[in-house]
């Protein structure tokens, strides 16, 4: 994004530019930069939701891709911009919709612990097991991390959650839980009904990944 452009008016929250530039010349609604990417793109990463809706008044679309396939509410629930991901959810943005690596705006918001993103997404029917091209929901991915608020809504979702997905290498949530030592998270799965007992493509299963008092500590649980 060149410094100077209207693309950065729109990131940056310059609406006064950003309506002059427009009232010019309307197509620069339309007009995609070098990234594949509208204004609506750039005023949702930045947060601006006066700009959001101004862009949506003026028959820009909700929904386009750039070219990596990342949309506005994608791009806003990444960034941590509730407030515009309310706000393209309630102008029919697709809750769905995936980037070229297939992550979703749930995934996103479940990899960078932004609960009450993910809490809005499902709410609006963001699909909880979606999975992407590696095959890692977003459980896998809360798992990982260490969220722990995140992995209890997931799991607060009930038998809606598949607790035990396997992604390309054949690991669970469960497996990243305890490769990564989150002792909480393994917890929690396993007090939910993660598998002790599967296998990843190394033959290994989640209590092969963990350190000895955590897989002393989740035999125990699996036992009560």
């Amino acid at each position: 994004m060149a410094s100077g452009t209207v693309f950065e008016s729109a990131y940056v929250g310059n609406i006064l530019t950003l309506k002059e530039k427009i009232s010019k010349d309307s197509k620069i609604i339309s007009q995609k930069d070098g990234d594949g990417r509208l204004l609506i793109h750039w005023a949702a990463l930045g947060g601006h939701e006066l700009i959001v809706n101004y862009l949506l008044e003026n028959k820009s679309p909700v929904d386009p891709a750039d070219e990596t396939g990342m949309t506005p509410l994608i791009l806003a629930a990444s960034a941590g911009k509730e407030t515009i991901v309310r706000t393209l959810i309630a102008n029919g943005a697709d809750v769905n919709a995936t980037s070229d690596g297939g992550h979703s705006s749930l995934q996103y918001a479940c990899s960078k612990n932004w609960k009450d993103i993910a809490q809005i997404l499902i709410a609006n029917h963001a699909d909880i097991n979606i999975a992407d091209k590696r095959g890692a929901t977003p459980l896998h991915r809360a798992a990982s991390r260490g969220n722990t608020a995140v992995v209890q809504l997931l799991i607060d979702q009930g038998s809606e959650l598949n607790i035990n997905p396997i992604d390309s290498c054949g690991n669970t949530p469960l497996h990243l839980a305890c490769e990564e030592n989150r002792e909480t998270e393994a917890r929690l799965l396993v007090a939910h009904g993660a598998r002790l007992d599967i296998q990843n493509k190394e033959k290994k299963t989640p209590l092969d990944l963990a350190q000895p008092s955590l897989a002393r500590q989740l035999r125990k649980a699996s036992e009560q």
